[in-house]
């Protein structure tokens, strides 16, 4: 499996991906908006775009489905639920179907509902596992939920499914948001001495070639994965008073979200 994470530049610090049979050369993208630079690399690289894979119905994952169906007659693929939200779906995929490329590649679709509620997350089996995560696991943070999400589905996507995947699997997300999410964690928890090395890495960074996190960093720097830390509990006390002493990890998340929202 060939990975190609194209940074479009844009306002919304959109990532898309083409991802490649290294036999056979086709080529599957995911959420490809910048049309433009997707086909370009394609051609680039010699690959054959044969289909489209949209992690949600928000138009900065879609917006570029029509341009690139139109220049190779490539198949859309998306929430089972999402034909309504999303034009011309070929294909509405479940949680455990497979997605073959070419020869050689197979991605197994997660539904992972929070962000939207018909979310698509790809996860590769290959030797270092990968996970396509849209917009629900960001590199250090976590998707909102403002455009038809769910905050409490987003917690048990992240506990259920996420957290128990393996831990050197990589997260390609579907925006660079790496450097705030850290600052985020850092002022829920000061002394995470890990987000603080990572955000030394990656202040100023070029998006295009911004470290790619593993589940297992995630889980050293990502405050939504680290909900029963005393320090994260410390200071969301400080924000709300009244959260009990002891509080459960779904409260903390909610609370993480929602301060996360105002950030």
């Amino acid at each position: 499996m060939i990975v190609e994470r194209i940074w479009t530049g844009n306002a919304y610090r959109n990532y898309n991906y083409l991802i490649a049979c290294p036999e056979t050369g086709e080529a599957l993208a995911i959420d490809p908006l910048d049309h433009q630079k997707c086909l370009a690399a394609a051609k680039d690289k010699g690959w054959d775009i044969t289909q489209i894979l949209n992690t949600h119905e928000h138009h900065d994952h879609t917006g570029g489905n029509e341009a690139v169906v139109a220049a190779t007659g490539a198949k859309v693929i998306a929430h089972h639920q999402s034909g309504s939200r999303i034009a011309g779906v070929d294909r509405g995929v479940k949680a455990g179907d497979i997605i073959k490329v070419g020869k050689t590649v197979e991605l197994e679709c997660m539904d992972t509902p929070g962000h939207t509620m018909c979310h698509i997350c790809l996860l590769a089996h290959t030797d270092q596992p990968a996970l396509f995560s849209g917009d629900t696991l960001f590199n250090a943070g976590a998707g909102n939920v403002h455009n038809g999400g769910n905050v409490e589905s987003l917690y048990s996507t992240f506990v259920d499914q996420l957290a128990k995947l393996p831990g050197h699997t990589r997260v390609y997300a579907g925006h660079d948001y790496i450097e705030n999410n850290l600052r985020f964690t850092l002022a829920r928890e000061p002394d995470n001495a890990a987000a603080q090395a990572l955000l030394s890495q990656v202040a100023g960074h070029d998006p295009a070639t911004v470290h790619v996190t593993t589940l297992d960093e995630e889980k050293r720097i990502n405050t939504f994965m680290r909900l029963a830390s005393p320090s994260v509990i410390a200071i969301l006390r400080k924000e709300f008073p009244d959260l009990p002493e002891q509080p459960d990890a779904k409260t903390v998340f909610v609370k993480l979200r929602e301060l996360r929202n105002k950030w």
